[in-house]
């Protein structure tokens, strides 16, 4: 009889060994918290979507902190186009910036800001662009909730977002100017995009937000094909800063986008 319960006494020890190893190994992959990276966010933990990769890089006029000796902020230089504002309109120009080094007292570690000379909305690594003024729509309204559709007209072109999603409550909140704004918190929510009769795309969802929601930053011709590009902020979480880029000209199988690039930081303690 002690024959026969000793191998399986080894045997459960082996796989309670196994099972514990396999607890160890998934908890070292939980990445650093601080890290900048492209993309979701999974139990308030940053962690790389693997079937997206960048077509090139971007960056905010924002403070990143540092990773082992390595900053986003470092890899900015002259060569980089820079989006930004001025007086209304919208223009491309070579990035223009200094980078202030600084501590982040919130995780005690080093940080460097982008700091630009512009009203800058993004810097891209992508010296294809076409350097000067660019065509540009006004938004009325930049956040399309659940079950609503918006329509934006540019070059005979009628582009129509559509959203789907759970609203589990809805509130009213004060802004800084003394407005009020409708806040609604949501779940599973979609957003797709067509152009004209063409088909429609799904541009991106998010399970759940944390006190955030998308919103879209911009709209108009950055590749200056004669169609709209468009820029949202997408952050899943109060202490999360992400932004997503679109191009026209990047577009496949009649679809009127793609993504193209995508940033999330994390300012958390």
């Amino acid at each position: 009889m002690k024959k026969i319960i000793l191998p399986f006494l080894m045997l459960s020890i082996l796989f309670s060994c196994k099972d514990h190893h396999d607890v160890k190994t998934q908890k070292s992959l939980k990445p650093v918290k601080n890290q900048v990276v492209k993309d979701s966010v999974v139990n308030d933990e940053v962690v790389v979507e693997e079937d997206f990769k960048n077509d090139f890089d971007i960056l905010l006029q924002h403070g990143y902190r540092d990773d082992e000796g390595s900053n986003p902020a470092n890899s900015l230089n002259k060569n980089w186009v820079d989006l930004f504002e001025e007086n209304g309109e919208y223009y491309l120009g070579k990035a223009d910036f200094k980078i202030e080094k600084g501590f982040d007292e919130c995780v005690g570690d080093s940080l460097r800001s982008i700091i630009s000379k512009n009203k800058s909305l993004l810097f891209m690594d992508y010296s294809q662009l076409k350097l000067g003024k660019i065509k540009t729509l006004k938004l009325a309204k930049n956040k399309i909730w659940p079950d609503e559709k918006v329509t934006l007209k540019f070059n005979n072109t009628d582009y129509v977002f559509r959203a789907e999603g759970k609203v589990l409550s809805t509130e009213k909140r004060s802004l800084d100017d003394n407005k009020e704004e409708v806040y609604k918190k949501v779940e599973n929510y979609k957003l797709y995009l067509k152009a004209n009769n063409g088909p429609e795309k799904l541009l991106l969802q998010v399970d759940t937000f944390n006190d955030t929601f998308v919103e879209l930053l911009f709209a108009g011709d950055i590749d200056n094909d004669g169609k709209l590009d468009f820029i949202f902020g997408a952050n899943r979480d109060y202490e999360e800063t992400r932004v997503m880029l679109f191009l026209s000209s990047k577009a496949e199988n009649e679809e009127p986008v793609k993504k193209v690039s995508q940033i999330a930081i994390q300012f958390d303690c």
